[in-house]
């Protein structure tokens, strides 16, 4: 049987957790000790005494969480305050988005650590299940900030996202068709907006036409059709992803400097590098800067805030491997299920997923099964 760590998160306003109580009691159910971090459910909605009912163990430290578990599960990527408590052979199951972060990457390396990154475990047929639930969240999300950021009193051009009558409704363009995006034209195509959809994939187009029934305008994603659109945006909202890789800039500075000014753009896929050139990462505390008079907002982890719905939506996800890892370990684990295979970014000190060695220029070496 195994231990289980659940630390509290430090990145700034991330207020999930990477398990749920009742994920805590079906893993005690199963033969498990379950260490929790003190608080680390609270910004949740979770507290001390309801993980303690469910059967876990509370510690005071992040640093007893990290030296007593042989299997951490966590929300975001450890931050440099937590590399020192990463060991070897250690499991580290949460998000990574490796291919944006070189030093986490050589740090895990370095250590020996087994890093199992939600967002790349892959079913079969291409989907992305522990990143759905959270990308559902970030593509509303999207939608509903950037319709806050527009209006005059947060600097934006002053503009209601539905319009009302006799008057013209904002335009909304979505640069990626996937679940981010589908979420974000659902909310804009709800508010009223008038919505356009750019991707590349032809099928992915006939299926947003099919389920919007002509309520959104659906483009291919090229650099003329991106450009024609984008310019004339009251918000743009980046929904791109490649599994594993780096974002990439499909959104150029000369696009935005066409923009008028109060505009808005909010790029999802900042975690994976953002595929609109003129974004930084920044963070809920400060959440928005200008560049040409254009705001844009580019928070990494959006989810954190809605951090109730989305630390349910996350356990529901990530429980199935999480059971199965705990069970029996990442090579068996990984040699029954393809799909938690591909979750499998770092194993014996080396990058074991291709893309994430590829984009950082470093060694890749696959986990033999």
């Amino acid at each position: 049987m195994t231990t289980i760590g659940v630390p509290k998160e430090i990145k700034i306003s991330e207020n999930r957790v990477g398990l749920t109580e009742a994920g805590v009691r079906q893993l005690v159910a199963e033969g498990h000790t379950v260490f929790v971090e003190l608080d680390a459910g609270l910004g949740s909605g979770i507290s001390n005494e309801d993980y303690e009912r469910a059967g876990a163990k509370i510690l005071p430290t992040k640093a007893e969480v990290y030296s007593r578990s042989a299997l951490i599960v966590k929300v975001k990527e450890p931050l440099p305050d937590e590399y020192d408590l990463l060991r070897e052979n250690q499991i580290l199951y949460t998000y990574l988005h490796l291919a944006a972060e070189p030093k986490l990457t050589k740090v895990l390396c370095e250590r020996k650590v087994k890093a199992i990154a939600y967002e790349t475990i892959e079913l079969p047929d291409r989907t992305l299940p522990l990143l759905t639930p959270m990308s559902e969240v970030a593509g509303r999300m999207a939608t509903q900030i950037g319709a806050s950021y527009l209006q005059r009193d947060h600097g934006g051009k002053g503009i209601l996202l539905g319009g009302v009558t006799g008057v013209d409704r904002a335009e909304v363009v979505v640069v990626g068709g996937g679940v981010v995006g589908v979420n974000s034209a659902k909310m804009a195509v709800g508010l009223g907006a008038d919505v356009t959809v750019l991707d590349v994939n032809r099928a992915r187009l006939e299926y947003l036409d099919h389920i919007f029934q002509g309520r959104i305008r659906t483009l291919y994603s090229n650099m003329q059709n991106i450009e024609r659109v984008v310019t004339t945006a009251d918000l743009v909202i980046g929904a791109v992803l490649v599994t594993g890789h780096k974002a990439p800039t499909l959104v150029s500075r000369k696009m935005i400097q066409a923009m008028s000014k109060g505009s808005v753009v909010v790029d999802v896929a900042v975690d994976q590098g953002g595929c609109i050139e003129t974004c930084k990462p920044t963070s809920h505390t400060h959440p928005t800067f200008e560049v040409d008079g254009v705001i844009h907002y580019c928070v990494p982890n959006m989810p954190g805030v809605v951090s109730r719905t989305s630390t349910y939506a996350l356990t529901n996800a990530t429980f199935k491997y999480l059971s199965m890892l705990a069970e029996v370990g990442v090579e068996e684990a990984v040699a029954k299920d393809r799909a938690l295979f591909k979750g499998v970014n770092v194993y014996g000190g080396y990058v074991a997923y291709e893309p994430v060695a590829r984009d950082l220029g470093m060694e890749y070496r696959p986990l033999k099964i």
